[in-house]
């Protein structure tokens, strides 16, 4: 018998309900969130927005958000053991570059502005790491990430159902 044969037997809670559909209730709200998340993260590579999404949403405890944004990351050829060591980045700043922990330092000191705003040195970092249109958009992309798990959070949207559209099919 294996560790996963083990864990499979056990019995897991129950899923909780979503408070309510937010996309259905609001269809024209949702496809402007969509537009905006688009528009966001042009300018920044693909596999460093997913290190963002996936920080802002452990920051905020959007378990839906984490679940899509780990498996898009996952999907795109990230490693596990980066999307694990994530969590605790200072500890683990090996598993990053030097322009990856930047923008991991703007997206936590943007997610948490009541705990003092955007330092001056985390600023000065990711602007010695990005240029003014790069760090505009991650600027937006983090902006816009940190919405989507006020949304996640205050609707219980329901995590372990997403399916990326990499390995939909």
């Amino acid at each position: 018998m294996t560790t996963n044969d083990v864990q499979d037997h056990k019995q897991h809670l129950p899923e909780h309900e979503a408070r309510l559909d937010l996309a259905k209730l609001l269809p024209e709200f949702s496809k402007a969130m969509l537009r905006l998340d688009t528009a966001a993260g042009r300018g920044v590579e693909s596999a460093l927005l997913h290190l963002v999404k996936i920080r802002a949403s452990q920051v905020n405890q959007c378990s839906f958000c984490l679940d899509m944004h780990s498996k898009d990351a996952l999907a795109a050829g990230e490693s596990a053991e980066r999307v694990i060591q994530l969590s605790a980045w200072r500890e683990a700043k090996h598993f990053f570059t030097a322009r990856e922990v930047a923008a991991i330092e703007l997206t936590e000191a943007i997610t948490l502005l009541t705990e003092g705003h955007v330092p001056d040195d985390v600023y000065a970092r990711a602007a010695s790491e990005f240029d003014e249109t790069e760090l505009a958009g991650l600027i937006a992309a983090i902006t816009t990430i940190n919405a989507w798990n006020r949304i996640g959070v205050s609707t219980r949207m329901v995590p372990g159902h997403y399916t990326p559209a990499a390995t939909a099919g």
